[in-house]
Order: C-alpha cells, then sequence, then structure tokens
C-alpha cells in the first residue's frame, strides 16, 4: 500500500513538473528505447490524473504501438510488468484485464498473455458482423476487382486525418458466401503505410485482410467507428451482387484505428441481406 500511495504521490508531483525521469526503470527490449512519463503525457494529457491502472494501460498501449511486443508474442509476465512499472502486481493485472477485454491481449491458461493477432477467430470476427440467419458456417469467397492508387478524394482524407494531395490505396472486391456475391467492399488506406499493396500482392494473399494487413505492412486493427443505412442498389452494385436494380442493400461505412487511434482504413461495404442479418454485441 505504502509503494502503490509512493507512486500515485509521483505522478502527481511528475505532473506539476516537479519530476523528471523515467516512469520505469529498464527497458523491455535492447532494440526500442523505453517508453518515458512524458509519453503518456503526450498521448493522455489527463493521464497523471486517471487511476493508476490506466495508466499502465497507456503505457502498455504505446508498448504495443511502438512494436516493443509483435502480434503473437508473448509480453512479460504481470510480476516482471510490476516491478518494471514499480507498481503493484494488482494494477498491472487490472491492466491487462481491460486490454484482454478488448481483445489486444490473449490470455492462454498456462502460458501467459501473447498480444492478439486477426489470425485468431475472436480478434477476426470482431469486425465481421454479418451473420447467416440459419446459424449454419458458411465457406466465403473473396474476389478483388481492382487496386488503384491516386490522390486521396477529400471526403476520403478527411475520415483518415490526411492531405488531399496525399496518396491512398483504393481496393475494390466482392465477398460471396456458398458462391453468393454478399459483400462489395469499397476500401481505401493510406499509400505511405501501404506500400508495395497491389493487385498482385492481394490476390497472393489467401487468408484475412486483416490478418494480412498485420503481417505483411506490420498494421493491426484495434478498434473501428461505423454508420449503418439503408440504401438501393445503383446499376454497378445490383450488377457485382448479381441483384435488380433497386434492390434493398445495408451501406455500412467504417473507419478502423490503429493503436494510438490512428485511422488505417476507410471501409464502405454494400451488404445483401437476403440470408444473414447485421449483428451486434453491447455492452
Amino acid at each position: 500500500m505504502r509503494k502503490l500511495v509512493h507512486c500515485l504521490f509521483y505522478e502527481q508531483m511528475r505532473a506539476l513538473g516537479c519530476i523528471d525521469r523515467a516512469f520505469f526503470m529498464s527497458p523491455m527490449s535492447d532494440n526500442v528505447p523505453p517508453l518515458r512519463a512524458q509519453e503518456i503525457e503526450k498521448s493522455a494529457p489527463s493521464a497523471a490524473y486517471s487511476p493508476l491502472y490506466q495508466q499502465i494501460k497507456a503505457l502498455l498501449l504505446q508498448g504495443l504501438d511502438r512494436g516493443e511486443w509483435k502480434p503473437g508474442e508473448a509480453i512479460p509476465s504481470e510480476l516482471e510488468l510490476a516491478a518494471r512499472f514499480q507498481v503493484s502486481q494488482g494494477t498491472v493485472r487490472k491492466a491487462i484485464d481491460e486490454l484482454a477485454a478488448d481483445n489486444l491481449l490473449i490470455r492462454r491458461q498456462g502460458k501467459g498473455t501473447f498480444v492478439a493477432t486477426h489470425h485468431e477467430a475472436r480478434v477476426r470476427f470482431r469486425f465481421l458482423r454479418l451473420a447467416p440467419d440459419d446459424g449454419k458456417p458458411v465457406a466465403s469467397q473473396s474476389r478483388i476487382l481492382d487496386v488503384r492508387r491516386m490522390k486521396a478524394p477529400t471526403d476520403v482524407a478527411v475520415l483518415l486525418d490526411l492531405r488531399t494531395s496525399d496518396m491512398v490505396v483504393n481496393l475494390r472486391r466482392v465477398l460471396s458466401f456458398d458462391q453468393t456475391p454478399t459483400i462489395f467492399d469499397d476500401i481505401w488506406l493510406p499509400g505511405s503505410v501501404f506500400k508495395g499493396l497491389t493487385l498482385e500482392a492481394v490476390e497472393q494473399n489467401k487468408g484475412p485482410m486483416y490478418a494480412w494487413f498485420e503481417s505483411k505492412f506490420g498494421v493491426s486493427m484495434v478498434r473501428a467507428d461505423e454508420k449503418i443505412g439503408a440504401v438501393s442498389a445503383t446499376s454497378e452494385a445490383a450488377s457485382v451482387l448479381q441483384v435488380a436494380l433497386g434492390s434493398p442493400l445495408l451501406h455500412v461505412e467504417r473507419v478502423s484505428y490503429t493503436y494510438g487511434d490512428r485511422p488505417m482504413e476507410l471501409r464502405r461495404g454494400l451488404y445483401l441481406t437476403e440470408r444473414f442479418h447485421y449483428r451486434n454485441t453491447l455492452s
């Protein structure tokens, strides 16, 4: 308890400018410089006045963002992190519990805690909300229509926090379930991050797209904002999804973010829902 009170006092003094030194004692990797207390202030100005476990959570997120632990790798034990952060093990556990609840970390009984990867079903299906009405598993197929590189249109630049002079990658594809075209995706990505993303490269990828973004480009999508509405099929959408012109479709606009709340993808999807429904769990 005395140690925890000391840490809280230290944080308050540091926020007032009375103390300026590293928040923890030694780096986790020889190749990555240690996070410093000042860095948490840049990302969260009020962090010094938030609960201590939230400050530890913020530092862990910064470590993930900096690549100290790669997707699929184990993070240090709670005991090691507690020693490094100079806090109680319970404080570290609470921070890790929240990251696990957010599907950013995965606890494995008897093995430790690992950085989540989009190859894992529990993470992958966070971003695919379309489910069959009968609940039966369906086989999915992806067909890439085209991949283009261009300057960012104004609406895309705004949502991806880019300038209109910045380059973006536009990828359009059709997702089919049991050989039936079901989703028409229009995807926009920052060109500076997704260098080398070409039609040939995308067609060679046979796995989930977010898992490929993670392994190929080092980008993990950790959260998303969505807007959902009902629209009528245009001539292009009707042709791609093989439905009648004017058929009802679900329109989903999603902006996905990586660590540090940086937007990394704008995805506008048209969903055919004759045999499917869009499912979301609120908690």
